[in-house]
């Protein structure tokens, strides 16, 4: 595995984007609307900031908005094989948010394990 992106969570993934891209130098790499949200992906050249920013009430950056504020939401590994990655977390006792695989922003398969069991840590498989 390795590293594919971090996600943040924020109310405005535009401003954020265009504040990333001036500060660092990033560029938008994809942008979508996605399972209620408006998610924009940065090119940091080893991985992705993923923004995230809710456009439906009641959804998990929502909730993770409303609870915690703006910042990190999840880091996310690239598997070439999300049910093997899915398996050996079962192996260690591990929760998972997502038993299967589900379809995540830029077409992706994707599944989460729970951050109770993960150090405090949302944590997403990510299969391209």
């Amino acid at each position: 595995m390795e590293f594919d992106h971090a996600g943040v969570a924020t109310d405005d993934a535009t401003g954020m984007a265009e504040l990333y891209g001036d500060l660092f130098g990033l560029e938008t790499a994809h942008e979508e609307e996605f399972d209620g949200m408006h998610v924009v992906f940065l090119d940091v050249g080893n991985g992705y900031f993923e923004l995230l920013e809710p456009l439906e009430e009641g959804g998990a950056v929502a909730r993770f908005l409303a609870n915690r504020g703006p910042g990190i939401h999840h880091v996310a590994l690239a598997t070439e094989d999300i049910d093997a990655a899915l398996d050996r977390a079962r192996e260690h006792d591990v929760r998972l948010i997502d038993e299967e695989p589900r379809p995540g922003a830029w077409g992706h398969d994707v599944a989460f394990l729970h951050p109770k069991d993960t150090g405090g840590v949302l944590v997403e498989f990510v299969q391209h």
